[in-house]
């Protein structure tokens, strides 16, 4: 009798009980916003579904006559707001390049794929598919150089080669700043308090516009790849400070039970130290990656043709300038679909630890 009346149900309900219906206020309280989410949703729907227009052959009167959202926009002008400025011919390959990176985000989240080779391995691997295809130049694809990039691809690639670059040299700050020469660690650590103090946007616009008057000739390279640089940059003086805390969460007996069966530095860190810190920190790792994304929409200051940028395209023509809210609506689920998937993977991953150390 007393199992039952403990029951994932029994205690839900109560849980419900207590905090939104424990005393008239908040009883009426949680009615009423009850009552304004479902006007509100009522709303949505009639505007999203019921009274939308989705014929691509429907025009600013059609849409109009109708009242709703007018997602022909979407049905005619989806393939500038996906893939940018990309020739129209060869759009196949961006789209085949974006399955690709859905992909290695989806066996990235595997358990059995966390290690350091197989992760580096699938991104590696992934990233020059992915450069591969978009390019061309290879196997009879058709040469598009990187000013015809643009779209969700795009986004895609600043997002990916930011952490191929980045996580890398992360490590390899986090390692130099836990270094037990002073010299090397403050030198370090003035380093990586420097990046984080500066705004992202500060630095993607010296890589973009100051650095080609800085470097010599051939270290100028194309603009995006100088922005990627400087965004892996930011990112990985973020990471190094999330993979500190998880070198600082584990026990100092496993350096030096490794250091006393004779392991070599490299062979420490790889087999015994990082493996341990990377698992510590994996939760905020993944926040980080969800930031970096939501970041990717910054480059659009520096004269690319991102998602965010491809959307004000798509309807900035004459006969879709009053269907904005309807391409930021679609742009958004996109970004919606992506960061709400790895943020709720990162819960996941929390909440895993969490109860790895209860067990514990």
């Amino acid at each position: 009798m007393t199992a039952a009346l403990h029951t994932p149900r029994n205690v839900v309900w109560k849980r419900l009980r207590r905090d939104y219906f424990g005393t008239l206020p908040s009883a009426l309280m949680t009615f009423a916003s009850f009552a304004v989410l479902l006007a509100l949703g009522g709303w949505v729907l009639n505007w999203a579904v019921l009274d939308a227009t989705f014929s691509a052959t429907a025009n600013q009167s059609d849409c109009a006559a109708k009242g709703g959202a007018c997602w022909s926009v979407i049905a005619v002008r989806w393939r500038v707001i996906l893939f940018g400025i990309y020739p129209y011919a060869e759009q196949w390959r961006p789209a085949l390049a974006c399955m690709v990176v859905a992909a290695v985000i989806i066996l990235s989240c595997l358990p059995r794929m966390w290690s350091f080779r197989r992760l580096a391995l699938t991104w590696v691997l992934g990233t020059g598919v992915f450069y591969g295809l978009m390019r061309g130049g290879i196997l009879g694809l058709t040469l598009v150089n990187e000013q015809q990039w643009g779209g969700l691809p795009l986004t895609l690639f600043v997002f990916v080669a930011t952490g191929v670059i980045g996580m890398p040299l992360a490590i390899v700050l986090a390692l130099l700043r836990r270094s037990e020469l002073p010299v090397i660690a403050r030198v370090t650590g003035w380093i990586i308090d420097t990046i984080r103090s500066l705004p992202l946007l500060s630095i993607l616009f010296t890589a973009a516009i100051v650095l080609p008057f800085r470097l010599p000739g051939f270290l100028i390279g194309e603009k995006l790849y100088r922005v990627i640089f400087g965004a892996a940059v930011f990112f990985a003086a973020y990471q190094a400070e999330i993979i500190r805390g998880g070198l600082q969460g584990i026990q100092r007996g496993q350096e030096e039970a490794a250091k006393a069966l004779g392991l070599t530095y490299w062979n420490r860190m790889s087999r015994v130290v990082l493996p341990q810190a990377f698992r510590l920190a994996l939760p905020a790792t993944i926040n980080q990656f969800v930031v970096a994304f939501m970041e990717t929409s910054l480059i659009v200051v520096v004269g690319f043709i991102e998602l965010l940028a491809a959307g004000n395209t798509a309807y900035k023509t004459g006969e879709w300038k009053f269907a904005y809210v309807e391409v930021y609506a679609f742009v958004a689920a996109i970004y919606f679909i992506f960061v709400f998937g790895l943020s709720r993977y990162g819960a996941f991953l929390e909440a895993r630890m969490n109860a790895g150390h209860r067990k514990d």
